[in-house]
């Protein structure tokens, strides 16, 4: 039988295990363990909520929790979200907020417009083959600094402020990511994975830690840096850590019949219902390798793939710990069900 993708009431047994990922706040008036205050900056909606608002809002998260609990996500971080700093902040929010529930939380990320930031300053024109970023070595050179340095120590440093443990890694770091060069050879150092090891990822969860990882691998054949699709990483690393979702945070709502009406959002779409969408031109564009990427992880034994909405705050939250979801959700035909509560 199928394993059912749950977006319905999960059945589940929350363990005694210490909850992952959850350290001290950094800050005045912190208490050590302290869950992250995620309506903290939003007083508006806070003060709006009575109690029966809030217990409402446990109940239905409850049943999520327990059945994520000690289970692994992978959160693929990019688009809007990187760029405006109070999304940012609400993204970093949910992350140490599902860590220190006791869900086993993993980040990969990219970084396009703080490269392009960085690329102009240095004086270097961005080049683009067929719409991709075309990779020559001076320009792999900011990437991977850009990357493994202000971007993801950033990352690592917003999390662990507000309130989890973050460590922050790229594909490099115990040959994480291996890869060659694409086949395009017009797009220089740009590489497709070939394996990934995910032991050092593994390591840092079991310590009660986040991993935060850059989308910058090691050639195979010379050692060098090569620039890899952050999705692609993502729904890589989810399947060889056996990950029970991979989410894909992005720039639209998720996947829908009319891209300019939000009614039209499918909900959820098994594997069939997807190739078919693509088949008739309904995905098209840069949905069609987001799809990919989710069929891909899919069939190497992710339960479920989700694009969400990145510009949406606390789109991952609702993503996860709700009945109602916000995005598209892909699974295996048959695997889809509702699970009694």
């Amino acid at each position: 039988m199928a394993a059912c993708a749950v977006r319905g009431r999960g059945r589940g047994r929350a363990g005694a295990r210490p909850l992952a990922g959850c350290g001290a706040r950094r800050g005045a008036g912190a208490r050590p363990g302290a869950p992250p205050r995620v309506l903290a900056d939003r007083p508006e909606i806070a003060s709006a909520l009575t109690a029966a608002d809030r217990v409402e809002i446990l109940s239905e998260a409850l049943p999520y929790l327990q059945r994520f609990h000690n289970k692994t996500i992978v959160v693929k971080y990019g688009g809007a979200a990187m760029k405006d700093d109070a999304l940012k902040a609400l993204v970093v929010k949910d992350i140490a907020l599902l860590a220190c529930v006791g869900i086993n939380t993993v980040m990969v990320h990219g970084g396009g417009p703080e490269i392009n930031k960085w690329l102009g300053d240095l004086g270097i024109e961005p080049n683009f083959h067929n719409g991709l970023r075309v990779t020559d070595e001076a320009t792999m050179e900011v990437v991977e600094m850009v990357l493994t340095g202000r971007v993801n120590k950033g990352i690592v440093s917003m999390i662990n402020f507000e309130g989890g443990s973050a460590v922050g890694l790229c594909g490099k770091d115990d040959s994480l990511f291996v890869a060659r060069k694409t086949r395009v050879e017009e797009l220089g150092y740009v590489g497709e994975i070939t394996k990934v090891n995910p032991k050092i990822v593994q390591n840092v969860v079991e310590a009660g830690s986040i991993p935060v990882i850059a989308s910058v691998a090691t050639d195979s054949g010379d050692g060098h840096s090569l620039n890899i699709n952050a999705d692609i990483a993502a729904g890589e690393l989810a399947a060889a850590l056996g990950a029970e979702k991979l989410i894909l945070m992005t720039d639209v709502p998720g996947v829908m019949q009319n891209r300019y009406d939000m009614s039209t959002l499918f909900k959820e779409l098994d594997t069939s219902k997807a190739q078919a969408l693509m088949a008739e031109g309904i995905i098209e564009g840069g949905m069609i390798p987001k799809v990919n990427c989710c069929l891909q992880t899919l069939s190497q034994g992710v339960k479920a793939a989700h694009i969400i909405d990145g510009r949406q705050p606390h789109s991952l939250l609702q993503e996860v710990l709700t009945d109602e979801g916000v995005g598209t959700m892909v699974t295996d035909e048959g695997s889809s069900c509702l699970m009694d509560s």
